[in-house]
């Protein structure tokens, strides 16, 4: 058999399959992934891989860290599906959300990489801005992701309470109970990770407190 014939044969066979499943519904991969079907696994997996690597990279070191984190997830996506009784439209987008967000907590619990003690003062910020986000031809997405490698620059309990307030919406009364932590704890936290944020960022402390105002909008999706 010619060797270009086969490879064009197989990759137009890929092909159709994608197509095939970008065209279930919501319901139906649902209703798939309950049954174990692959073809639904693949589809969900397919939907939300892209959004849901952000969300655990947002809550990780490195690249690295957040694809064994997804991984994770997808796992438990999976096993767990059967559960899922959504009945409201994007009510799947939010459930796998907060799977992805609760096995990155597991993950660092696990690997006890959060240290919510640690003082602001004892983390080493260059005299210089490590991003210039100053510039007016900075880009969306060019700030995103500026901003999501300074975050990966923060302590982990930082980066962890930084998350959940500012880019997830958690209280810190909510955020106190799924840390078990003090929500004054949590607060300082926040003020902290700001501020070394701000660092290493460039951006001047601002006269008035507004949360989320100098984070890009694609960062809060």
């Amino acid at each position: 058999m010619d060797i270009s014939l086969s490879a064009s044969f197989v990759n137009s066979k890929i092909d159709t399959y994608l197509a095939v499943n970008n065209m279930l519904s919501e319901k139906e991969i649902i209703e798939g992934c309950k049954k174990g079907k692959r073809r639904a696994q693949h589809a969900l997996y397919n939907k939300y891989c892209g959004s849901m690597f952000g969300v655990a990279l947002r809550y990780s070191r490195n690249k690295s860290e957040a694809e064994d984190v997804l991984q994770e997830a997808f796992i438990r996506i999976f096993k767990y599906i059967v559960a899922f009784e959504g009945r409201n439209e994007g009510s799947l987008t939010a459930w796998v959300k907060t799977i992805v967000i609760n096995t990155t907590l597991s993950h660092n619990r696990n690997n006890k990489k959060h240290h919510y003690t640690e003082d602001v003062d004892d983390v080493q910020v260059g005299e210089k801005p490590v991003f210039d986000v100053s510039s007016d031809a900075d880009l969306t997405q060019e700030r995103k992701n500026m901003v999501i490698k300074a975050m990966q620059q923060l302590p982990d309990g930082y980066r962890t309470v930084f998350n959940l307030y500012s880019v997830e919406g958690y209280s810190h009364k909510e955020i106190a109970e799924i840390l078990d932590i003090s929500e004054n704890t949590s607060k300082s936290q926040l003020s902290k990770a700001r501020k070394y944020l701000r660092s290493l960022l460039g951006v001047k402390e601002p006269q008035k407190k507004k949360s989320k105002e100098w984070i890009p909008e694609s960062l809060m999706s």
